[in-house]
C-alpha cells in the first residue's frame, strides 16, 4: 500500500502516510519487513556436526549385512565400532528427518500384561526353543528348530528339516550342548533348562527322555502366553525378517546354508539394547573375562 502512486498528486503514499492513516506503528511494519531469524538450537554447538553425521548414518545403514534396522542398531554400532559419542536420540532425529527408518507396524491386539522376567544372570541356565515354517521352492513347506540363549540371546543351535517330528526339534540342543558343553552325554548339561511350548514334539516321551539323559531340566511356558517363551520367539522375528522374507530358497541345503551363515552373523555383529549395545559374543566374553578376573 505504500507504494502505491496517488492518483492526485502522483507519489507514492508512503509508510508514514498509510500507518498514520491506519493508526499503525511504523516500527511495527519496519520489523515485518526483517528476515526472520533462524531457529537456533539452545546451548553450545554438537561437537559433531548434523552435515558430518548424517553421512556415518548413511554409510552404517548402507554398509550393515542387516536391513530394516532402527536408530538404536545405528547408535550402538557408531559407539563400538566408530567410536562416535552422540545421543541416541539425536540420531532418531536426523534418520526420522531423511526418511531412513525402516517401516513399523502397530501393535495389534490387547496389551501385554506379562511384568515378569526370563532373563539369567548367567550362561547355561536357561535355553528357549521353538520351532516354525518356512517355504522351500523344491520341498515346499520346511520347518526350522532353533534354541537361544536366555543370558545373552545367543543362537546356540538351528536346524531346518523337512519333518517337524521331535527327532528333528531335539537337533538344535544337541548342537548347543557340543558347542558349549564339549559332547553330548549322559548327564553333561546338568544345571541347564530348557523352556519350551506344549507342542507335540517338546512334550513326547523321546523329547523328554532325551533331556533327562543330558542332565537338563524341561521349563513349560504358560499355555496361551507366548511372552514366557519369548527370547526364542523374538529371535524367530529376527531371522524371518533378515532370512527368510523377500528371498527364495529353492533346496532345503539352500536355506541351511543361509541359517548358518545367519546364526554366525548373528552371534558375531547383532547388537542388543538389553545388552547395553553389545553383541551376544560380546556379552558371554565379557561375562567369562569377569568371572576369571
Amino acid at each position: 500500500m505504500s507504494a502505491a502512486i496517488s492518483p492526485s498528486t502522483g507519489q507514492r503514499y508512503g509508510v508514514r502516510r498509510v500507518c498514520r492513516t491506519w493508526g499503525e506503528p511504523r516500527a511495527t511494519v519496519y520489523f515485518r519487513r526483517q528476515a526472520p531469524p533462524e531457529p537456533r538450537r539452545r546451548g553450545p554447538k554438537p561437537l559433531i556436526p548434523d552435515a558430518v553425521l548424517l553421512p556415518w548414518i548413511r554409510e552404517d545403514l548402507a554398509t550393515s549385512p542387516f536391513r530394516e534396522e532402527g536408530h538404536r542398531k545405528v547408535y550402538y554400532r557408531l559407539k563400538f565400532d566408530r567410536k562416535v559419542r552422540v545421543a541416541p536420540k539425536r540420531i532418531l532425529r536426523l534418520m526420522r528427518e531423511n526418511a531412513l527408518l525402516s517401516p513399523q507396524r502397530a501393535p495389534q491386539g490387547e496389551p501385554s500384561t506379562h511384568d515378569g522376567t526370563i532373563l539369567t544372570q548367567r550362561p547355561l541356565e536357561l535355553w528357549g526353543t521353538d520351532g516354525t515354517t518356512v517355504q522351500v521352492v523344491e520341498e515346499g513347506t520346511v520347518w526350522i528348530f532353533g534354541a537361544v540363549e536366555h543370558f545373552n540371546a545367543e543362537c546356540v543351535g538351528i536346524h531346518a528339516s523337512k519333518s517337524g517330528d521331535r527327532f528333528n526339534a531335539m537337533e538344535p540342543i544337541k548342537q548347543g550342548i557340543r558347542k558349549h558343553y564339549g559332547a553330548v552325554a549322559k548327564g553333561i548339561a546338568a544345571g541347564l533348562a530348557i523352556r519350551s511350548d506344549h507342542g507335540s514334539q517338546y512334550v513326547s516321551d523321546y523329547f523328554q527322555r532325551e533331556l533327562r539323559h543330558f542332565g537338563v531340566r524341561q521349563s513349560l511356558a504358560y499355555v496361551g502366553e507366548p511372552e514366557t517363551n519369548g527370547v526364542i520367539e523374538r529371535f524367530w522375528k529376527t531371522l524371518k525378517k533378515q532370512v527368510i522374507e523377500g528371498r527364495i530358497y529353492q533346496t532345503l541345503a539352500d536355506l541351511r546354508r543361509a541359517l548358518a551363515d545367519f546364526m554366525d552373523l548373528y552371534n558375531r555383529a547383532w547388537r542388543l539394547e538389553k545388552l547395553g549395545g553389545r553383541t551376544p559374543n560380546e556379552a558371554r566374553q565379557a561375562w567369562v573375562t569377569g568371572q576369571a578376573a
